[in-house]
């Protein structure tokens, strides 16, 4: 039995070492087909608020409760991040595509306005007017490739139930519509 690489992975090029795996292009085509919800990560180390959108929320455990979410180690967000003893989850609704898109731009002051945004009562910013938001104490970093993962413990939550949420989907922001009826 003979079998064949797919057409679709790149062969290496003989200007750069070998990485296993799929070409990034690939790998990012299909992500992009992979919906996720979108929620803003806050923080603050000392040197003022920072924020970045992400799309890489994920739940990991109940008992305790912990969560993860990823950054890429060159984003301006990251050093502070890296720093940070405590991190709010803001999770957006639906209506909140310029929110997700300032905090997504890089170069500009993304707490200033129109962005509104307060502060918990252990300092960590919080956006106004999310769908809800969870305050985490970040318990490890782990390496994993040109981005770090976050692992945290859920200390406190607020939920604003019913409204929909923001979603990320073939490169643009959407909102759940209830599937018909079958």
């Amino acid at each position: 039995m003979t079998v064949t690489a797919p057409s679709h992975t790149a062969a290496p090029s003989s200007d750069t070492a070998a990485v296993p795996g799929i070409a990034p292009e690939h790998f990012k085509q299909a992500f992009r087909r992979y919906p996720a919800g979108v929620v803003v990560i806050t923080a603050d180390a000392g040197r003022g608020p920072v924020g970045f959108t992400a799309t890489s929320l994920s739940s990991l455990s109940l008992a305790p409760p912990l969560v993860s979410f990823g950054i890429g180690t060159t984003t301006s967000s990251w050093p502070h991040i890296e720093r940070a003893a405590t991190a709010v989850v803001n999770f957006l609704g639906a209506e909140q595509t310029r929110l997700a898109t300032t905090f997504a731009t890089s170069g500009i002051d993304r707490f200033a306005a129109p962005t509104r945004w307060s502060r918990l009562a252990g300092g960590e910013p919080v956006l106004d007017g999310v769908t809800g938001w969870l305050r985490l104490t970040v318990q490890s970093i782990v390496p994993a490739g040109d981005h770090r993962i976050v692992v945290a413990r859920v200390e406190e939550s607020w939920l604003d139930e019913g409204r929909s949420p923001l979603l990320f989907h073939a490169g643009s922001y959407h909102s759940i519509r209830p599937a018909p009826d079958q």
